[in-house]
């Protein structure tokens, strides 16, 4: 009808084909390049190399690198290095290695610079994670919540564990959070563990310029979920397989869930949020009764803002 036009409009159609054409191919620059990077860092890991080696191999600049790694793997390529570093280095911990050797066989220049990354990561030293907490001591308290008796436990550095029991549940509650530090040394500090269960309730405290600090303990696969859980908004819900995605690892919807299942700070790192792929509540630690009192109470929270 319009045989005029018909050039113009082949031409659009064109140009959209090899704009397409261009995305697809940036895109697969860009990912040859992180594919890249993440063999180099895997084979050569225990040498340290720098941010500058690893960009080379990839055939990019180091500001280059890091803003693909952030993209395509969740992290920074130092990041990626140290979690291989401390993934080692726990290894050879729980295979009865001194904190020398293990500082050693996993490319570090001494026990000083694992101490760094441990307390970094894991929050406490090498050798109270190899030995399970022990010289550790954590105070711990029984305080009303609106979801059940809360129990908190906490160190120095933050609050490190949150569990919920029902009334003539509290032991049974209190020795699966014991579970993770068998070792340490417990005190009863009701006084001093109630302004942490005060700020985790109150939501008149919950300032993001004051953060409340928080001891995560777990394998960096299990931390990466628990940090993806941290990032869902109040009164969002994600899938399993959603969070899977967003740690690069869309296969690992099975493992997610098991993570998520032993997260140690219930509520605060809000597990509650993490629903089965058809949108149902599945499994919670604490009852399902209780995860859908958790997700009313702050649905009725943002209402009340």
């Amino acid at each position: 009808m319009c045989p005029k036009s018909a050039p113009m409009m082949t031409l659009a159609i064109h140009d959209q084909r090899l704009a397409r054409s261009g995305l697809e191919s940036a895109a697969l620059r860009d990912y040859d390049s992180v594919r890249r990077a993440i063999a180099f860092i895997s084979e050569r890991w225990r040498a340290q190399p720098t941010i500058e080696a690893v960009a080379d191999a990839a055939g990019v600049t180091p500001d280059e690198l890091h803003h693909l790694f952030r993209r395509w793997a969740g992290l920074t390529p130092k990041a990626f290095m140290q979690a291989l570093t401390l993934d080692h280095a726990k290894n050879l911990l729980r295979d009865s290695a001194s904190v020398l050797d293990a500082a050693l066989d996993s490319g570090l220049s001494g026990p000083g610079r694992l101490h760094d990354l441990f307390v970094t990561h894991e929050a406490m030293s090498p050798g109270e994670w190899k030995n399970g907490g022990a010289g550790m001591t954590l105070h711990y308290g029984l305080h009303p919540s609106p979801f059940g008796t809360a129990i908190v436990i906490a160190t120095s550095r933050g609050l490190a564990g949150l569990a919920f029991a029902d009334p003539g549940d509290e032991a049974t509650a209190f020795a699966d959070l014991r579970r993770r530090w068998p070792n340490a040394t417990y005190v009863e500090d009701c006084e001093g563990t109630a302004p942490i269960a005060q700020r985790v309730f109150d939501t008149k405290l919950w300032r993001p310029d004051q953060p409340l600090r928080v001891v995560l303990i777990g394998t960096d696969f299990e931390v990466r979920v628990w940090e993806t859980l941290l990032k869902i908004p109040m009164g969002r819900a994600v899938s399993y397989s959603d969070i899977a995605c967003t740690i690069n690892n869309p296969k690992a919807s099975r493992a997610v869930g098991a993570a998520v299942g032993r997260n140690p700070v219930s509520f605060v790192v809000p597990c509650h949020r993490a629903l089965g792929k058809s949108g149902a509540l599945t499994g919670y630690h604490w009852g399902i009764t209780r995860k859908q009192a958790m997700l009313g109470w702050e649905a009725g929270q943002l209402g009340l803002q």
